[in-house]
């Protein structure tokens, strides 16, 4: 293979990696056969980080050095509800780094978002090179269809920090519909529910021979199968209270073991109907008497536990539907993707809500990577005939008088796209004009999602409203914003500077990227956990 590019499905609990092997979407194992990796990292007390599936086993006995679910809070600023609600349940130190910045602590290091992702992707890469036996330099990598500006570009610096060409930031969604349209010869649209660890999407598509295109996208950034865990958790701490009035929720070591339990618990009630959980030891009382939590999860109880969850993805469907000015009765299929879609009260509201059951076939933790990997080889290989066209899933918007703002791009306006409007300078010798932009749907800015401040300046000073100044907005296919100005008499491109708040600067990155190769991934399959 020459020229050869990778698809990473980077997810919030599991990661995948796949290529495509004479024509043929291929997910590739770990030396031990496992096809889909823990999103985990582990940083062990000689320096060397573990990542994927041993390092889940280190959550409970090494909880305060092992790092999970960070998709959740890539891109966000520290101030933010997200974070604060992760602040309250994670064992590990989340503290906030420059420019309202999220950091993870450990060990005595501090951490940027994108540095721990791209040691998952680090991870995915070696393992590509180790089935392959070739340095893979270029790959796809895959997110939520709701990420916003900050999420994508947070993504995208993630890539390049784990020695990456990172050639497409692609929507989870769209990546699915891929792999499920490859080698079909079909004409339909298909519903995409997508139901991963901590995120959800819905994206609907027409699919017509070669050609995918999304005709709409919505999402929750926040509600996935980590939320149906916690569910789990909860009432089993609450119970465990009641009868004992010790509280598990107030012990990081406690809180792990219950999490733990409760995510086998989903698993088990899915798959039996019911989940037996055991906790031995899992904490003393008073008089030093060792307790342990034994429980019986039924699937009624589950169902009644989690439905309000469940019903929150309907409001999404509605809401992409209405978008794609559709009812769910034309909808052509549908395709479950993310491990949660195996619970059956997933599948069987899917199949009330779109009257349709679901695809058969279609592996939910593999088909993202199969399809990030269909469109890394088309990227790379010109013979490949796919065209795709996507959608921002989010409004882009500018800042206007009183806290308000103004409409540039309308989500789920195909993408790549550019917008431009004229600026006029609003009072006499103005050497600089700030814009703020932001993304979302409300008309009030401190509703949506601020991208940044850009300034210009360079351009000729005049009277109020006599410079007139053209700005350009554009969408690129990643989904990401980018930003230029023309000062209209001159013709003269004026300097863009853009302070993305919570971002890497280049010179982070570069740092990062070099701390990053002294990095030893530790390799060994059963190596011990870490004690506390």
């Amino acid at each position: 293979m020459a020229d050869i590019a990778v698809g990473i499905d980077l997810g919030t609990s599991y990661s995948c990696v796949s290529v495509v092997i004479d024509g043929q979407p291929t997910v590739i194992p770990n030396e031990w056969g496992e096809m889909t990796h823990a999103s985990v990292v582990s940083f062990l007390e000689d320096g060397s980080v573990l990542v994927g599936n041993a390092a889940k086993k280190n959550i409970i006995t090494n909880a305060d050095n092992t790092v999970y679910s960070t998709k959740r809070l890539i891109g966000r600023f520290f101030f933010s509800d997200e974070v604060k609600k992760a602040q309250a349940v994670m064992p590990y130190t989340i503290v906030e780094g420059p420019n309202n910045s999220v950091r993870i602590s450990v060990r005595g290091r501090t951490f940027s978002l994108p540095e721990i992702s791209a040691l998952v992707l680090k991870e995915m890469k070696a393992i590509a090179e180790g089935y392959l036996g070739q340095p893979v330099k270029k790959a796809v990598v895959t997110v939520p269809a709701y990420f916003n500006d900050n999420q994508r570009q947070a993504t995208k610096d993630a890539g390049r920090i784990a020695g990456l060409d990172v050639l497409r930031i692609l929507n989870e969604p769209t990546a699915a519909a891929l792999a499920y349209g490859f080698g079909r010869d079909v004409n339909q649209r298909v519903v995409v529910y997508d139901l991963g660890g901590g995120t959800f999407d819905v994206s609907i598509l027409e699919i017509g021979k070669d050609v995918f295109e999304v005709l709409s996208t919505a999402g929750d950034t926040y509600l996935g199968g980590d939320d149906f865990d916690d569910r789990i958790m909860n009432w089993l701490a609450e119970d465990f209270l009641a009868r004992t009035r010790l509280d598990l929720r107030q012990n990081k070591y406690c809180l792990q073991m219950l999490k733990d339990a409760s995510e086998k618990a989903k698993i088990d009630v899915g798959q039996a109907g019911v989940a037996t959980v055991h906790c031995p030891g899992i904490c003393q009382d008073a008089s030093g008497a060792v307790l342990d939590l034994t429980q019986t999860l039924t699937q009624d109880a589950f169902n009644r536990m989690v439905m309000d969850l469940v019903q929150r993805t309907f409001k999404v469907c509605d809401e992409a539907l209405q978008s794609a000015r559709m009812t769910a009765a034309d909808v052509d299929a549908v395709i479950l993707v993310g491990g949660p879609t195996r619970l059956p009260i997933i599948r069987n509201s899917v199949q009330h809500y779109f009257q349709k059951v679901a695809m058969e076939g279609v592996d939910p933790d593999q088909v993202v990577s199969l399809g990030a990997a269909l469109q890394s080889h088309a990227l790379v290989d010109q013979a490949t005939e796919t065209f795709l066209v996507d959608v921002t899933p989010l409004s882009l918007r500018i800042g206007t008088v009183g806290g308000f703002t103004e409409k540039i791009i309308e989500k789920n306006t195909p993408i790549p796209i550019e917008k431009s409007k004229t600026f006029t300078t609003s009072r006499d010798g103005q050497d600089r004009v700030k814009i703020r932009v932001y993304q979302g749907e409300a008309n009030k800015a401190d509703e949506c999602e601020l991208l940044g401040e850009f300034e210009f300046s360079g351009f000729k000073i005049g009277y109020r409203g006599d410079v007139k100044i053209d700005v350009t907005f554009e969408i690129d296919s990643n989904g990401i914003v980018n930003v230029s100005a023309t000062d209209q008499e001159t013709g003269q491109r004026t300097s863009t500077t853009i302070s993305l708040s919570s971002g890497l600067s280049e010179s982070d990155i570069q740092k990062s990227m070099a701390d990053n190769k002294n990095v030893t991934l530790a390799k060994h399959r059963d190596l011990p956990a870490v004690a506390r």
